[in-house]
């Protein structure tokens, strides 16, 4: 086998849809000597690498970890240094909540040259998707995307600060806390506040359910809603249009109010 140079490069997978990769992705899988992919990177993303290079599954699913992060390090080190071209596919953006930093770091303490893909990020992607802006005016002007927990298993502090905000907040990796942190957003004044969750975003297998911060814990369960889900939090979530009342009647508002001031 002919020696290559290490290298590594993180690319973003982006949301699900195979379509959501930006070509400087697909261009990078499509020169990979060997891949290590994640649970939530569309597998057929490795159809346009190159058929006889390995591809490495290192991902999480319904909570079993393939391998450890401290494992998965040290297969892009020995991967790299064995085969050359080591691309890292991770789901949405590698730098949101995708601990890129991590792998990037590791690799830079052995000499392996990095580059980085970013990736559309499924907690824009997916809300996106079903028609719910996170920001527009008069509704929303700031965005929180926080995850739901942290590294020891506990809810984030910053879901307090986020629950006393008038932004639009995007919940990541959440479900186990759900009943929790919609708590927090009650005892904050939120009780009516709309709250969307999306399952499998962007995907053939997406589900979503649209409630408030009171019944969308009894919501979930009922709809047997759980991981991957994004959870958006806001009155942006109004805007969907299964909650547009009269939506015949609005857009023939805006036609007319569009005529009257041509």
């Amino acid at each position: 086998m002919i020696n290559k140079t290490p290298k590594l490069t993180l690319v973003g997978a982006g949301p699900g849809d195979i379509e959501l990769i930006t070509i400087k992705g697909i261009k990078a899988i499509k020169n990979a000597d060997v891949i290590l992919y994640d649970a939530l990177a569309n597998e057929d993303l490795l159809l346009y690498a190159d058929i006889s290079i390995p591809k490495i599954f290192v991902g999480k699913r319904r909570g079993s970890c393939a391998f450890s992060q401290s494992e998965i390090n040290q297969l892009i080190i020995e991967n790299a240094l064995k085969y050359g071209h080591c691309v890292r596919l991770k789901g949405g953006d590698p730098f949101i909540f995708g601990r890129g930093y991590e792998e990037v770091e590791f690799a830079r303490a052995f000499n392996i040259p990095v580059d980085i893909v970013p990736g559309i990020s499924s907690a824009i992607a997916v809300p996106e998707m079903q028609q719910i802006p996170l920001t527009t005016r008069g509704v929303s002007e700031s965005l929180w995307i926080t995850t739901g927990t942290t590294k020891d298993n506990t809810i984030s502090t910053d879901i307090a600060l986020a629950a006393q905000s008038t932004a639009t907040v995007v919940i990541l990796m959440a479900m186990s806390k759900l009943a929790e942190i919609m708590v927090i957003f009650s005892e904050n004044g939120k009780s009516n506040t709309p709250v969307a969750i999306i399952q499998h975003g962007t995907t053939k297998n997406e589900k979503y359910i649209i409630g408030n911060v009171s019944t969308i814990t009894d919501l979930a369960k009922k709809e047997n809603i759980d991981n991957p889900s994004i959870i958006i939090v806001g009155e942006v979530v109004n805007l969907h249009p299964d909650m547009i009342q009269n939506i015949e009647n609005n857009y023939e508002i805006v036609k007319n109010n569009y005529i009257k001031n041509k």
